[in-house]
């Protein structure tokens, strides 16, 4: 893995698309299995790309969603507080994964 410039961060996508790709897929694995995967998939491919990553300073990062993440899914097995919870836990999950990816976290 590259190692992490704050300032390069900002064009993230020329310099980290491998580390942004690591984050998202350990994210989603870690998930796996423990939730429907038919809502898992719909939010990886129609919330999360849509989703944009910022450096909070400190080895902190925040994900930011897309407007009416909800909406971008259409239909799924779950309710409305289900699939809150679960995105939820999904943003946190990428978040961590992006700290560890960038070296500021410790694996499990």
């Amino acid at each position: 893995m590259a190692e992490f410039d704050p300032e390069r961060f900002d064009e993230k996508y020329v310099h980290y698309m491998d580390e942004l790709g690591t984050a998202y897929r350990r994210a989603f694995e870690a998930l796996h299995g423990r939730y429907d995967s038919r809502v898992l998939r719909a939010i990886d491919r129609q919330v999360l790309d849509g989703s944009e990553p910022f450096y909070e300073g400190d080895g902190e990062f925040r994900v930011d969603l897309p407007e009416n993440p909800r909406e971008r899914v259409g239909a799924l097995p779950v309710d409305g507080a289900t699939f809150e919870a679960v995105l939820s836990e999904f943003v946190d999950r990428i978040e961590l994964e992006l700290s560890r990816v960038f070296g500021f976290e410790g694996e499990e």
